[in-house]
């Protein structure tokens, strides 16, 4: 963590990252409602939070910043510079390579999900949780169901890391 990150009070420096995520989403909407793409991260954090009972800063952050890399010109240097190295490790542990196909990507998600800090575990299962609960209304009934089959299978590699939000996946 930068000098300067230690520094701020913790809410600063949440905030903080709530800001640098509204502003690099700022034009995202998410594919199930048209809603601005910060909703997501909001609700994941909120959902880390109170269901989780996550309270460790560099967490509530990366999962905040985690889309950023993946889905908007955010380089690895700017986050470390910004959030301090904790916070980059974090978000680089989840983020997914674009350059590969999808389904490659999905099975890379599947496959490395053991391996996981406890942390990335947690953003990883809270983000599965906001995503099948989020899923687009018109997409076909076939299409839900892979997407959940292969959400459990992601959640599956993660689990042992926060029994509340397993439990809270387990609902679906």
């Amino acid at each position: 963590m930068s000098t300067q990150e230690t520094k701020k009070p913790a809410m600063t420096a949440l905030l903080g990252a709530l800001q640098f995520a509204a502003r690099k989403h700022c034009k995202h909407r998410r594919k199930s409602s048209d809603a601005p793409y910060i909703n997501h991260l909001i609700a994941v954090a909120e959902l880390l939070a109170r269901v989780g009972r996550v309270t460790d800063l560099a967490t509530l952050q990366a999962e905040i910043l985690h889309d950023s890399i993946e889905d908007t010109q955010t380089t690895p240097q700017e986050l470390d510079d910004l959030f301090g190295q904790e916070v980059r490790l974090l978000v680089q542990e989840v983020t997914d390579d674009k350059s590969l196909p999808k389904e490659e990507r999905k099975q890379l998600q599947i496959d490395g999900a053991r391996a996981l800090s406890t942390r990335a575990k947690q953003i990883r299962i809270a983000d599965k949780i906001n995503n099948v609960g989020d899923m687009p209304a018109d997409w076909p009934l076939q299409q839900m169901h892979d997407y959940l089959a292969w959400a459990e299978k992601v959640v599956a590699g993660c689990r042992g890391c926060n029994p509340e939000l397993e439990h809270q996946f387990d609902l679906f």
